[in-house]
Protein backbone atom coordinates (compact mmCIF):
# COMPACT_ATOMS: atom_id res chain seq x y z
CA UNK A 1 0.00 0.00 0.00
CA UNK A 2 1.23 3.18 -1.09
CA UNK A 3 1.58 5.79 2.11
CA UNK A 4 2.05 9.47 1.59
CA UNK A 5 4.75 10.90 3.75
CA UNK A 6 5.10 14.90 4.69
CA UNK A 7 7.96 15.69 6.41
CA UNK A 8 7.21 19.30 8.40
CA UNK A 9 10.33 21.90 8.63
CA UNK A 10 10.11 25.15 10.21
CA UNK A 11 11.94 27.36 9.53
CA UNK A 12 13.88 30.93 10.23
CA UNK A 13 17.13 31.89 8.49
CA UNK A 14 18.18 28.43 7.55
CA UNK A 15 19.74 30.07 4.01
CA UNK A 16 22.82 27.86 4.87
CA UNK A 17 21.18 25.25 5.36
CA UNK A 18 18.09 24.25 3.28
CA UNK A 19 19.10 23.92 -0.06
CA UNK A 20 21.18 20.84 0.79
CA UNK A 21 18.43 19.38 3.29
CA UNK A 22 15.61 19.68 0.47
CA UNK A 23 17.99 17.76 -1.81
CA UNK A 24 18.15 15.20 0.91
CA UNK A 25 14.77 14.41 1.51
CA UNK A 26 13.50 14.48 -1.89
CA UNK A 27 16.74 12.47 -2.89
CA UNK A 28 15.46 9.10 -0.13
CA UNK A 29 13.48 5.91 -1.06
CA UNK A 30 9.62 6.64 -1.17
CA UNK A 31 9.08 9.62 -2.04
CA UNK A 32 8.77 11.71 0.94
CA UNK A 33 6.78 15.21 0.73
CA UNK A 34 8.44 17.74 2.55
CA UNK A 35 6.26 21.23 3.56
CA UNK A 36 8.47 24.29 4.75
CA UNK A 37 7.03 26.38 7.17
CA UNK A 38 9.01 29.54 7.05
CA UNK A 39 8.82 32.54 9.56
CA UNK A 40 9.51 35.35 7.69
CA UNK A 41 13.19 34.61 7.66
CA UNK A 42 15.00 37.50 6.99
CA UNK A 43 17.86 35.96 5.26
CA UNK A 44 15.81 34.47 1.86
CA UNK A 45 15.16 31.10 3.13
CA UNK A 46 11.96 30.96 1.66
CA UNK A 47 12.74 32.67 -1.93
CA UNK A 48 15.30 28.98 -1.71
CA UNK A 49 12.63 26.72 -1.26
CA UNK A 50 10.11 28.58 -3.50
CA UNK A 51 12.89 28.72 -6.48
CA UNK A 52 12.99 24.74 -6.07
CA UNK A 53 9.76 23.89 -6.03
CA UNK A 54 9.67 23.75 -9.78
CA UNK A 55 12.11 21.05 -9.44
CA UNK A 56 10.02 19.26 -7.19
CA UNK A 57 6.42 19.88 -8.12
CA UNK A 58 3.69 18.12 -5.99
CA UNK A 59 6.27 17.02 -3.25
CA UNK A 60 8.03 20.55 -1.98
CA UNK A 61 5.42 22.75 0.00
CA UNK A 62 5.37 26.21 1.29
CA UNK A 63 3.92 28.03 3.37
CA UNK A 64 5.04 31.76 4.69
CA UNK A 65 4.17 33.41 7.55
CA UNK A 66 4.60 36.82 9.16
CA UNK A 67 7.31 36.57 11.66
CA UNK A 68 8.51 34.69 14.70
CA UNK A 69 5.49 32.66 15.58
CA UNK A 70 6.53 29.98 17.63
CA UNK A 71 7.72 26.53 16.90
CA UNK A 72 4.17 25.17 18.23
CA UNK A 73 2.15 26.93 16.35
CA UNK A 74 4.36 26.27 13.02
CA UNK A 75 4.04 22.34 13.55
CA UNK A 76 0.18 22.74 13.82
CA UNK A 77 -0.05 24.85 11.07
CA UNK A 78 2.00 22.08 9.25
CA UNK A 79 -0.87 19.35 10.96
CA UNK A 80 -3.65 20.78 9.86
CA UNK A 81 -2.61 20.87 6.32
CA UNK A 82 -0.99 17.56 5.99
CA UNK A 83 -4.61 16.21 7.66
CA UNK A 84 -5.98 18.31 4.84
CA UNK A 85 -4.03 17.04 2.32
CA UNK A 86 -4.78 13.56 3.08
CA UNK A 87 -1.15 12.37 4.18
CA UNK A 88 -1.13 9.09 6.00
CA UNK A 89 2.88 9.31 8.11
CA UNK A 90 3.62 13.03 9.19
CA UNK A 91 7.17 13.67 10.16
CA UNK A 92 8.98 16.70 12.42
CA UNK A 93 12.47 17.41 11.64
CA UNK A 94 14.82 20.03 12.36
CA UNK A 95 16.37 22.04 8.92
CA UNK A 96 20.35 22.29 10.95
CA UNK A 97 20.81 18.56 9.91
CA UNK A 98 20.70 17.93 13.77
CA UNK A 99 18.71 15.35 12.44
CA UNK A 100 19.47 12.92 9.57
CA UNK A 101 17.59 13.07 7.05
CA UNK A 102 17.89 9.15 6.15
CA UNK A 103 16.52 8.18 9.67
CA UNK A 104 13.29 9.71 8.11
CA UNK A 105 13.21 6.07 6.72
CA UNK A 106 14.00 4.08 9.83
CA UNK A 107 10.83 6.09 11.89
CA UNK A 108 8.59 5.35 8.82
CA UNK A 109 9.54 1.78 9.35
CA UNK A 110 8.90 1.49 12.53
CA UNK A 111 5.20 3.02 12.62
CA UNK A 112 4.15 1.65 9.35
CA UNK A 113 5.84 -1.95 9.27
CA UNK A 114 5.85 -2.35 13.17
CA UNK A 115 2.36 -0.74 13.70
CA UNK A 116 3.67 1.90 16.41
CA UNK A 117 1.51 5.15 16.21
CA UNK A 118 4.41 7.71 17.23
CA UNK A 119 8.02 6.75 16.27
CA UNK A 120 10.33 8.86 17.99
CA UNK A 121 13.87 9.51 17.22
CA UNK A 122 15.56 9.18 20.58
CA UNK A 123 19.22 10.48 21.72
CA UNK A 124 18.73 8.70 24.83
CA UNK A 125 17.43 5.31 24.47
CA UNK A 126 20.71 3.70 23.96
CA UNK A 127 23.03 5.84 26.15
CA UNK A 128 23.96 9.55 25.25
CA UNK A 129 24.28 9.83 21.21
CA UNK A 130 24.99 13.53 20.93
CA UNK A 131 27.83 14.95 18.95
CA UNK A 132 29.44 18.12 19.51
CA UNK A 133 27.17 19.80 21.79
CA UNK A 134 28.90 21.31 25.20
CA UNK A 135 28.37 19.34 28.03
CA UNK A 136 26.67 21.39 30.03
CA UNK A 137 24.01 21.52 27.13
CA UNK A 138 23.89 17.80 27.20
CA UNK A 139 23.42 17.43 30.46
CA UNK A 140 20.48 19.79 30.52
CA UNK A 141 18.65 18.11 27.39
CA UNK A 142 19.81 14.74 29.43
CA UNK A 143 18.06 15.67 32.85
CA UNK A 144 15.13 17.72 31.51
CA UNK A 145 13.66 14.21 29.76
CA UNK A 146 14.84 12.73 33.56
CA UNK A 147 12.62 15.66 35.13
CA UNK A 148 9.64 15.06 32.48
CA UNK A 149 9.78 11.23 33.11
CA UNK A 150 9.52 12.07 37.14
CA UNK A 151 6.93 14.49 37.07
CA UNK A 152 4.43 12.93 34.75
CA UNK A 153 5.49 9.23 34.38
CA UNK A 154 6.03 9.70 30.54
CA UNK A 155 7.58 6.19 29.31
CA UNK A 156 10.03 8.12 26.75
CA UNK A 157 13.88 8.19 27.73
CA UNK A 158 13.83 11.61 25.25
CA UNK A 159 11.08 13.57 26.34
CA UNK A 160 12.08 16.53 24.42
CA UNK A 161 13.02 14.86 21.06
CA UNK A 162 11.83 16.84 18.01
CA UNK A 163 12.57 13.97 15.63
CA UNK A 164 9.20 11.96 14.86
CA UNK A 165 7.23 10.48 12.79
CA UNK A 166 3.29 9.96 13.87
CA UNK A 167 0.71 8.13 12.04
CA UNK A 168 -2.48 10.80 10.92
CA UNK A 169 -4.53 8.82 13.86
CA UNK A 170 -2.36 10.33 16.48
CA UNK A 171 -2.91 14.27 14.93
CA UNK A 172 -7.01 13.21 14.27
CA UNK A 173 -7.10 11.85 18.05
CA UNK A 174 -5.27 14.94 19.21
CA UNK A 175 -7.69 18.41 19.78
CA UNK A 176 -5.06 19.97 17.71
CA UNK A 177 -6.63 23.65 19.06
CA UNK A 178 -6.36 22.99 22.77
CA UNK A 179 -1.90 22.25 22.29
CA UNK A 180 -0.91 25.14 24.89
CA UNK A 181 2.69 25.61 24.38
CA UNK A 182 4.57 26.88 21.26
CA UNK A 183 8.20 26.26 22.29
CA UNK A 184 10.49 23.28 23.74
CA UNK A 185 7.39 22.22 26.03
CA UNK A 186 5.69 21.44 23.07
CA UNK A 187 7.62 18.33 21.72
CA UNK A 188 6.57 17.17 25.26
CA UNK A 189 2.93 17.94 25.20
CA UNK A 190 2.06 16.44 22.06
CA UNK A 191 4.39 13.07 23.69
CA UNK A 192 2.43 13.23 26.76
CA UNK A 193 -1.19 14.18 24.45
CA UNK A 194 -0.59 10.94 22.85
CA UNK A 195 0.46 8.76 25.07
CA UNK A 196 -2.35 9.46 27.75
CA UNK A 197 -4.70 9.05 24.78
CA UNK A 198 -3.29 5.34 24.54
CA UNK A 199 -1.60 5.49 21.00
CA UNK A 200 1.68 3.23 21.02
CA UNK A 201 4.98 4.87 21.39
CA UNK A 202 8.31 3.70 20.67
CA UNK A 203 11.84 5.20 20.60
CA UNK A 204 14.26 4.35 17.55
CA UNK A 205 17.89 5.36 18.53
CA UNK A 206 19.34 8.14 16.67
CA UNK A 207 22.63 10.20 16.03
CA UNK A 208 22.06 13.29 17.30
CA UNK A 209 24.88 16.07 15.62
CA UNK A 210 24.88 19.67 16.83
CA UNK A 211 24.18 22.26 13.50
CA UNK A 212 27.73 23.04 11.32
CA UNK A 213 26.02 25.48 9.73
CA UNK A 214 23.65 28.89 11.22
CA UNK A 215 22.80 29.57 14.37
CA UNK A 216 20.35 27.53 16.84
CA UNK A 217 17.44 29.37 18.05
CA UNK A 218 17.23 27.77 21.70
CA UNK A 219 16.99 30.88 24.21
CA UNK A 220 16.20 30.04 28.13
CA UNK A 221 12.96 31.29 28.07
CA UNK A 222 12.10 28.25 26.11
CA UNK A 223 13.68 25.80 29.10
CA UNK A 224 11.78 27.69 31.60
CA UNK A 225 8.66 27.16 29.92
CA UNK A 226 8.92 23.47 29.38
CA UNK A 227 9.84 22.97 33.59
CA UNK A 228 6.69 24.69 34.33
CA UNK A 229 4.85 23.77 31.46
CA UNK A 230 5.54 20.07 32.38
CA UNK A 231 3.79 20.52 35.96
CA UNK A 232 0.87 21.56 34.28
CA UNK A 233 0.21 18.60 32.35
CA UNK A 234 0.46 16.23 35.21
CA UNK A 235 -1.86 18.44 36.94
CA UNK A 236 -4.01 18.63 33.92
CA UNK A 237 -3.92 14.84 33.35
CA UNK A 238 -5.26 14.39 37.05
CA UNK A 239 -8.17 17.25 37.03
CA UNK A 240 -9.51 16.69 33.48
CA UNK A 241 -9.17 13.21 31.84
CA UNK A 242 -7.75 12.97 28.32
CA UNK A 243 -10.10 12.08 25.52
CA UNK A 244 -9.61 10.97 21.64
CA UNK A 245 -10.83 14.15 19.68
CA UNK A 246 -14.41 14.24 18.11
CA UNK A 247 -13.69 14.77 14.51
Amino acid sequence: MHHRKLVIIPTYNEIENIREMIHEVMNLEGKFELLVIDDGSPDGTASIVSDLQADFPDRLHLIQREGKMGLGTAYITGFEWALKNGHDYIFEMDADFSHNPSDLIRLYEACALNEYDLAIGSRYITGVNVVNWPIGRVLMSYFASVYVNFITGLPVKDATAGFKCYHKSVLLGINLSEVKFIGYAFQIEMKFTAWKLGFKLIEVPIIFTDRTKGTSKMSSGIFKEAVIGVIWMKLKSIFKPYKLNQI
